[in-house]
């Protein structure tokens, strides 16, 4: 029964989407009518999610405190917990389909498909929203940098780093490693195969300098006094992280939309924000 109430409900959120400035009445009376250029609201992803009773969620469980996946197959994290907000407002369960920075876009357009959406650390840009879709932003994003601590007040620019005895450690596939590739032509860059391993592995002196973002570099710092982020408040680049999916979900796009909306309305992202240590920014 939940899940008929939770598939009625989306429908005619969709109806009132796609008939925009139409009368109610009019758009109730042709609900059965497929819209052109967009699916039935009847048979769009909603309605397959609520009754196969599961949302199936991309996330690459490496970047805390985004989304993290420990040894025993649990996961936690800011994104995770969006993630079960999404899952909630459908009524469903959710499964956790593990995915990776290098494969993250052929595994959303995947045939047969993967996963109903990917969630975890995913920046929205241009080049996404080319061949895929994406949701609104859910938490401010931008490139800094972690280094160790004792070192902390030789990198104040990008200058500083890009020279050649400088080592970059990266991840590999995603935004840091082109970040790194456009912007530092002079330092040393090596790509590290385990995005979590890589704080780590600058504190213990084997690289100088992690590319990453102001979402994860707070959590490294506080786990570890070895490390710093002395450009936090300074960001390279600036942004925002969304979910991500594939193009044709329009009806799961606006369910996805409906539920950030939500969490922002009603202080939950808020709070979200203030337990992961993280900036709010949608005042």
């Amino acid at each position: 029964m939940k899940r008929l109430e939770t598939l009625k409900t989306w429908m005619l959120i969709t109806v009132l989407t796609v008939c925009g400035t139409a009368s109610f009445a009019s758009c109730t009376a042709n609900e059965d009518q497929a819209t052109p250029g967009t699916d039935n609201p009847r048979d769009g992803k909603v309605a397959e999610i609520v009754k196969r009773g599961t949302i199936l969620i991309g996330t690459t469980g490496d970047y805390r405190p985004l989304s993290f996946r420990e040894a025993d197959g649990t996961y936690w994290g800011f994104g995770i917990e969006v993630a079960n907000a999404i899952a909630s407002q459908l009524g469903v369960g959710i499964r956790f389909v593990p995915t990776s920075w290098p494969t993250l876009t052929a595994d959303v357009l995947a045939e047969p498909q993967t996963f109903d959406l990917a969630i975890g650390g995913i920046t929205i840009t241009d080049a996404r929203r080319e061949t895929m879709l994406m949701s609104d932003g859910y938490l401010a994003n931008g490139k800094t940098i972690l280094c160790r601590a004792s070192e902390a007040d030789r990198y104040r620019s990008l200058a500083d780093i890009d020279k050649p005895e400088v080592r970059v450690m990266v991840n590999p596939g995603g935004l840091n490693e082109k970040f790194a590739n456009a912007h530092l032509t002079h330092a040393t860059i090596t790509v590290h195969p385990k995005n979590e391993e890589i704080p780590t592995l600058i504190a213990e002196g084997k690289a100088d300098i992690m590319i990453t973002e102001i979402t994860e570099a707070p959590y490294y710092v506080q786990s570890d006094t070895r490390l710093a982020a002395p450009l936090l408040e300074a960001p390279f680049t600036h942004g925002e992280i969304g979910v991500l999916m594939r193009k044709g979900q329009d009806d799961l796009l606006q369910m996805v939309n409906a539920t950030i909306r939500r969490m922002k309305a009603d202080g939950t992202l808020r709070r979200l924000h203030e337990k992961y240590g993280l900036v709010y920014a949608y005042e």
